[in-house]
């Protein structure tokens, strides 16, 4: 908690919206009635923030682990993101019907781009299928591009990166009922407004098209989840420390992966935006990963 603290201290003078929000929240007690002309919050960690500061705070987190971003998904999730990342493309079987115009969200790394591409390509021997990388961050896009670069992808039209909010994509770029297949992995979490992240996803897929989402969820077994809530809180920030020299992001990290909502909430989000599921269960509207600790949720646009 102290850590996610600092990162907010960071902001005061650089963020008046947050400077005037902590200044707020330290002058008022619990039992202060809310105001009804009271700014949207939302949470950043454990803390509570203003809508409008979101985008930066966690902007400054991920300016910070762009360089290590696969060394900061080892550490959350016992290296095998990797794993996850394999079998979460395998399932959606890019190019099996196909070339397919793809859009992976929150991608900047390219790493689920670069498997999509491959899996067509291997697969299917389609060299055809595109993906368009977005991310609001421009340092994880530099270092995706610089990924590409050494691959046979790079300077082709099978691959191209966008700086743009997953929340209000330009309608001019990403056109309604446009895409094949949305991806997003380990990134809705960090949305401001989740909801408003699945409309934009529903609004420029086909109808037809697949909503696949890869995240950190709720561990279901009580003896695991204590476990992992264990290794979370006491060793991930010590590592963030030791392997990347920052703390304060791991820490955001982790609290972030336990205010996401359970897997059965965010299925249910999901269908609010307009699309179709599976029933509420697990091998239904979402497949779970390691008992939970991550779930890939998946959805059709009709």
């Amino acid at each position: 908690m102290q850590s996610v603290s600092r990162i907010l201290r960071r902001h005061r003078r650089a963020n008046p919206v947050v400077a005037s929000f902590i200044r707020s929240i330290n002058s008022q007690t619990s039992s202060t009635p809310k105001s009804e002309n009271e700014s949207p919050t939302t949470s950043f960690g454990f803390k509570t923030v203003p809508a409008e500061a979101k985008e930066s705070l966690v902007k400054d987190v991920f300016d910070s682990v762009a360089s290590s971003y696969d060394l900061m998904n080892d550490a959350t999730s016992f290296g095998v993101h990797r794993l996850w990342k394999d079998s979460f493309v395998s399932s959606l079987k890019p190019g099996r019907r196909g070339p397919q115009k793809c859009i992976d969200v929150a991608g900047g790394t390219g790493d689920v781009a670069l498997r999509i591409l491959d899996h067509a390509r291997e697969t299917y021997a389609d060299r055809e299928t595109t993906v368009e990388v977005v991310d609001i961050n421009g340092q994880m896009l530099k270092e995706g591009f610089r990924r590409f670069k050494k691959t046979m992808y790079h300077n082709t039209p099978q691959v191209s990166f966008h700086e743009a909010n997953a929340q209000s994509l330009p309608q001019e770029k990403f056109a309604d009922n446009s895409y094949d297949l949305y991806t997003i992995a380990f990134g809705i979490r960090n949305c401001t407004s989740i909801p408003a992240v699945l409309r934009e996803a529903h609004r420029i897929l086909k109808p037809g098209g697949t909503f696949a989402c890869l995240e950190f969820s709720k561990v279901n077994n009580p003896l695991m989840s204590m476990v992992y809530d264990q290794y979370s809180f006491s060793v991930i920030p010590i590592m963030g420390t030791i392997l990347a020299g920052d703390r304060d992001s791991y820490q955001y990290l982790v609290e972030s992966i336990r205010k996401f909502p359970p897997q059965s909430e965010f299925a249910q989000m999901i269908r609010d935006a307009g699309f179709k599921t599976g029933p509420d269960m697990d091998g239904g509207a979402w497949s779970d990963m390691w008992g939970g600790i991550a779930s890939m949720h998946t959805a059709v646009k009709m």
